[in-house]
């Protein structure tokens, strides 16, 4: 445990105390920003918008804001967590010493969690600004945040993968983003594919449903169970790459 600490430390200083985690936070905050603003816009000059879904649910659920942010922000964030200190040799020091892999991948694993959910914290002020001229539905505050964290955690992950898989950054981040693409593109089959295995299958790893759904209110177990297994499994193979480095 003190192993796993002293690794997320370390790991959070070094994204936070370069300008890489600060130019993310201020990109996004301009988008966030950007785009709750026009969807907010839409629904008061189109009252109508109001009787199907309200602008924190559309903000959520139904804009392609949130996919394309898993699209940049996580390759982006877990792209140096290995492949970085491979290519300095930094990677050696830290396998040499009294620490296990799983400590390693896991400390860096959860500053990148930590970080990420720093970089949504600022959305937390909508739904407050919302709340002086409508009827806020915190369930589904809760849950939209449920269902980002989820998705985000097994992107992260996969990222993290990715970087065990490379000593080039650049390389690390386009292959997570060749990875999170498939996963968006692959939800599109869901309304292209007649009723059938290969439905099923988009519909059950589709982003923008799982979005939708959290969106409205609903967390369901299958959808957590899959946000589990994608964060799981990475993670796990990622241990398993590292500690392939100490016989190598």
């Amino acid at each position: 445990m003190t192993a796993l600490i002293a690794t997320l430390r370390r790991e959070l200083a070094s994204l936070w105390l370069t300008p890489l985690a600060w130019i993310l936070w201020l990109a996004l905050l301009l988008i966030e920003g950007g785009v709750f603003a026009s969807i907010v816009t839409s629904f008061a000059t189109n009252p109508g918008l109001t009787l199907d879904v309200g602008p924190l649910q559309a903000f959520y659920g139904q804009s392609v804001f949130v996919p394309l942010t898993f699209l940049f922000v996580c390759p982006t964030l877990s792209m140096r967590a290995f492949a970085e200190e491979r290519r300095t040799g930094t990677i050696e020091n830290l396998l040499s010493a009294p620490v296990s892999a799983a400590a390693v991948v896991l400390g860096k694993y959860l500053a990148l969690l930590v970080s990420f959910s720093v970089l949504w914290l600022p959305t937390l002020l909508y739904p407050l600004v919302l709340r002086s001229v409508a009827e806020v539905e915190w369930k589904v505050v809760a849950t939209s945040y449920v269902g980002i964290f989820g998705l985000g955690a097994g992107f992260l992950a996969i990222g993290v993968l990715c970087s065990t898989m490379t000593r080039s950054q650049f390389l690390s981040l386009v292959l997570s983003s060749g990875v999170l693409l498939a996963f968006i593109v692959l939800g599109i089959g869901e309304n292209v594919f007649d009723a059938g295995f290969l439905q099923a299958f988009c519909s059950h790893v589709a982003i923008q449903s799982q979005l939708m759904e959290t969106a409205q209110g609903i967390v369901s177990a299958r959808r957590m169970i899959f946000d589990v297994t994608l964060s799981a499994v990475p993670i796990f193979l990622s241990v398993r790459v590292v500690d392939s480095w100490r016989w190598s």
